[in-house]
């Protein structure tokens, strides 16, 4: 008698399990199984089409794998791109699956293809053997809430119409393809140097268009390589550095400038499955990480297109100079936070799309502003004098404001309180905007503004001091740490070596440290009155590496960023936080571990060498 027991299902791969690419449009996650189970469509910040990843019964997923599902898996990038190699092996074949998006025409190339659909590309083909696979693409529209309606087209090809909505895809083939209740399938075999390709993409764009796979692939090859070439950075970190400007680049818009936080929204942060926000938005607090890391990496034209965007934000800000905290990829404010109960999978909480955030208020979004301004004047082009009006508006705001309580950085949601980083980012606004108005001779309120400076500077040293712990806290009188206080030296508010810091970074390698992973703040039941556990959070880990290096703790600083180098996943990507189990927590990959990593290998880089660097 045949056996007629189910197969059981395959258990779920961690979130990291895959790989990244993307288009500067948007992104698209492809697993170890070859599929890709997470894509939003046409942009980063629209909703989704393939959402396996956080609901794999009915998110939808577009996968290719062996047909029996085993085989001995690898994923890799060729090498400086973002097109990415899966490759199946087993006794009888080696097959490997060549993902990637076509990229932005470059027009200083002379055979660049007229300027492509929003889609993308895979191809499958065999290096050894023969291998008999299965090809299977099931969007779900609206974050899988949609429905659909799904034709075969004369050409052979699949179309897939949202019935209560505009999004109208297509799947093209090099194979004949079925429909089955409502995807597209294909069960095929490729023997030795034979190959199948598929493109999936915008209806509109592929149906007017017809192009060659090999084709494409080779110009999107040559456009990474000649942009990573672009790269100044030639320390001993050039792999994971050369890594993180990639991903950078990936999380991007091409026509905007803006670089949202992280291509997903619902990955939990906590391992019972609560803590699941949006990231798909640009915070204003991660520019001037953005602007230090691309002028740092040689980048100069993707910083100036991100000081553009950042430079509209505070054209078009309040009257009173006050910003929002975050934005769309467009410069909008995000939608309302809801729940994505449709991708639901059972755990400790419900998937949330857009983020409520974007209406608390969180002053140290200015700091980061007038860096990413400063910097950007220093290494790039001069402000003008409609931009430098708007920065006078902004730091007079701040100047008026910077003792009120906030949300602060980690967005706090069970209220306002006086925030030890939240001080020292307006303080940054102001010494910044001083050292710009002095720089370039630019009329300012001088007097008014270097009081401020003074004012909040004795501020923290009198009231976020504690003594007991001989560490700067969170609060004033508490004895909370917080790990956000590494940026204290990176600012430049206080000398790396001073007794006060040299407590504080003490401090926080006793509370807030599990082997290389830095937690944000003293953990209790009730600090930020959200449920769940969370993990380690990367970029301090890779700030304190910084801090630690900065104070002449090179060896130190040195052995915990080598540490977190083993966080990555295994194409060198990084979640926003670790359990100190390993399992990788929080939204995927994540911009501003990215950006704390090419500081602190800047900084690793200078000790290393015994560069010193006057500070100017």
């Amino acid at each position: 008698m045949p056996d007629r027991r189910p197969t059981p299902p395959r258990p779920a791969l961690p979130a990291d399990a895959r790989g990244m690419i993307g288009n500067m449009k948007t992104t698209a996650l492809v697993s170890l199984r070859g599929a890709i189970d997470f894509m939003c469509f046409p942009r980063i910040d629209s909703p989704t089409i393939f959402a396996g990843l956080i609901e794999p019964s009915h998110g939808g997923a577009f996968s290719i794998e062996p047909a029996n599902g085993t085989a001995n898996v690898k994923q890799m990038y060729l090498p400086d791109t973002n097109v990415l190699l899966t490759r199946f092996m087993t006794a009888e074949g080696v097959c490997e699956l060549m993902d990637f998006m076509p990229v932005p025409e470059n027009g200083d190339a002379a055979d660049t293809p007229a300027p492509l659909p929003n889609c993308v590309i895979r191809v499958a083909r065999m290096v050894h053997g023969s291998m008999r696979l299965s090809m299977r693409c099931e969007p779900r529209f609206g974050y899988a809430r949609g429905a659909h309606r799904t034709h075969r087209i004369e050409d052979g090809a699949v179309e897939f119409h949202e019935i209560d909505g505009a999004l109208q895809l297509r799947l093209d083939s090099t194979l004949p393809v079925e429909i089955d209740d409502g995807a597209a399938h294909a069960e095929f075999e490729l023997g030795d140097g034979q190959s199948a390709g598929f493109v999936f993409g915008e209806a509109e764009g592929l149906r007017e268009k017809s192009f060659h796979c090999e084709t494409v692939l080779d110009h999107t090859i040559r456009y990474w390589r000649a942009w990573s070439a672009q790269s100044t950075y030639r320390g001993r970190y050039r792999e994971v550095v050369m890594r993180s400007a990639l991903t950078l680049k990936l999380l991007s818009s091409s026509e905007y400038g803006a670089i949202v936080a992280a291509p997903t929204f619902g990955l939990a942060e906590a391992l019972d499955g609560s803590r699941r926000w949006d990231y798909r938005f640009t915070w204003i607090r991660d520019a001037a990480f953005s602007v230090y890391a691309l002028l740092r990496l040689g980048y100069t034209g993707e910083a100036r297109h991100f000081m553009r965007w950042i430079a509209e934000r505070s054209r078009h800000c309040d009257s009173d100079g006050s910003l929002n905290v975050m934005y769309t990829v467009d410069g909008k404010a995000p939608p309302e936070e809801t729940e994505a109960a449709s991708l639901a999978d059972g755990t400790a909480g419900v998937p949330l799309v857009g983020n409520a955030a974007r209406d608390q208020t969180q002053l140290d979004v200015y700091g980061a502003l007038l860096d990413a301004i400063y910097l950007y004047n220093k290494y790039g082009a001069a402000i003008s004098y409609d931009g430098w009006r708007d920065v006078v508006r902004t730091v007079d705001y701040v100047v008026d404001h910077w003792r009120e309580p906030d949300h602060g950085i980690w967005e706090f949601r069970n209220g306002l309180r006086p925030l030890l980083h939240s001080r020292l980012m307006c303080w940054v606004t102001v010494d910044r905007a001083l050292r710009l108005a002095e720089k370039r001779s630019l009329p300012a309120p001088l007097k008014r503004w270097f009081d401020a400076r003074d004012a909040i500077h004795r501020d923290i040293h009198e009231h976020f001091w504690n003594e007991e712990l001989n560490a700067f806290v969170q609060t004033p009188d508490s004895k909370t740490l917080d790990a956000s206080a590494l940026m204290m030296p990176l600012v430049r508010f206080i000398g790396p070596t001073d007794p006060r810091w040299l407590g504080t970074l003490d401090a926080i390698g006793d509370g807030l440290r599990v082997d290389p992973l830095i937690f944000r703040y003293t953990r209790g039941e009730t600090l930020d009155g959200l449920p769940g556990i969370e993990g380690g959070f990367s970029a301090c880990s890779f700030w304190y590496a910084e801090a630690l290096a900065r104070a002449g703790r090179v060896d130190e600083g040195r052995l915990v960023f080598e540490k977190m180098l083993a966080y990555a996943n295994h194409v060198g990507l990084f979640s926003e936080e670790v359990a100190t189990s390993g399992e990788a927590l929080g939204n995927f990959p994540q911009a501003l571990t990215h950006l704390a990593l090419i500081s602190a290998a800047y900084q690793l880089d200078r000790n290393l060498d015994r560069v010193h660097i006057p500070w100017t």
